[in-house]
């Protein structure tokens, strides 16, 4: 169980960054004048990285069958992020 609560660790911070990365480039992009991502696709990502935050701090606390559940939604929550604003 602990190698799996550190693959969604690692997926999880990697949500956090990319949400960082996407609200940092909305800002850039708004102060030079260059289109960038839109709100909504900013609202996307941070509230995935809430939910994947949120999700790792439970994994993290449980053991068994609940941090197992928390890993699953981190994974859930990823890959429907990156299947919704990425590659879709």
């Amino acid at each position: 169980m602990r190698v799996l609560r550190g693959l969604s660790g690692i997926i999880a911070g990697g949500t956090l960054v990319l949400a960082a990365t996407v609200v940092g480039t909305a800002i850039v992009g708004a102060r030079r004048g260059f289109p960038g991502p839109g709100w909504l696709d900013v609202l996307w990502h941070v509230a995935a990285a809430a939910g994947v935050l949120t999700a790792q701090i439970y994994a993290d606390k449980r053991q068994g069958f609940a941090a197992f559940f928390g890993c699953v939604v981190v994974f859930g929550i990823a890959g429907y992020l990156l299947w919704a604003q990425w590659w879709n």
